[in-house]
């Protein structure tokens, strides 16, 4: 999972890079795969259930899942970029959201909001505590600021597959849940709005985007559980 990992981080730091005003989402999801299956991974993404790409980019009021295609990033925008690599049978997931060219308060304090919301939940994610701990590790960097986080859909398991068991709100009560245990492993994935936290699905059936139209974001890291600091996997 650490070489999953690794070749995710390496994507996505390629994609920020790459995320520039003109540059087309496809364009973008062509160099994602040719640099995945040149490390010797698969991307995880393309085909499964039917998804038609190897990464997800979803823009502005996009939350996930939407699909690389002919549009243009334009100046201001952000641009949620979610990679999944197999690498010898295992599994690595992350996604980041980056501003395209120059961008107002308002979407940079959303980015710094929820990379602290991912980074807090991580914190919160260490053996002996229980799932319901970093759920509301989440909820609270998010909603004490002002900012709606997203209920319809959740972080997960992963290893030898891409959604394992347990499932992993970003919102709930303390001290609930599956008890953590060191060597579990999990995506941390916030997905925060502007706005409320209702969603809408667009007529692709992939594509979710918030039914107010306010601005979100969204960041992930797949993690180790361990008796100390939960171990990063998706990162260089």
């Amino acid at each position: 999972m650490r070489q999953a990992g690794r070749i995710v981080a390496e994507v996505l730091e390629g994609l920020a890079e790459r995320a520039k005003p003109g540059v087309t989402t496809a364009s973008l999801d062509s160099w994602a795969e040719r640099l995945i299956r040149k490390r010797g991974g698969v991307p995880s993404f393309k085909g499964y259930r039917g998804y038609p790409a190897s990464v997800c980019i979803s823009i502005d009021e996009e939350i996930v899942h939407g699909i690389p295609g002919r549009r243009h990033l334009r100046e201001g925008e952000i641009v949620s970029m979610d990679v999944g690599v197999i690498y010898n049978g295992y599994q690595g997931d992350a996604a980041i959201t980056v501003g395209v060219g120059q961008i107002g308060p308002v979407a940079a304090e959303l980015l710094r909001v929820t990379q602290e919301a991912l980074a807090a939940g991580i914190a919160a994610a260490r053996a002996g505590r229980r799932l319901g701990d970093v759920s509301h590790a989440i909820q609270v960097v998010a909603e004490s600021q002002g900012y709606g986080i997203v209920r319809d859909y959740v972080g997960h398991g992963i290893g030898r597959e891409m959604h394992e068991d347990p499932q992993i709100p970003n919102y709930g009560p303390p001290g609930q849940g599956p008890l953590l245990r060191a060597g579990m492993t999990l995506a941390l994935e916030p997905m925060v709005t502007v706005g409320d936290y209702q969603t809408r699905l667009l007529e692709n059936m992939w594509t979710v985007v918030t039914a107010d139209g306010s601005l979100s974001a969204h960041f992930e890291h797949t993690v180790a559980v361990t008796d100390g600091e939960a171990v990063i996997l998706t990162c260089l």
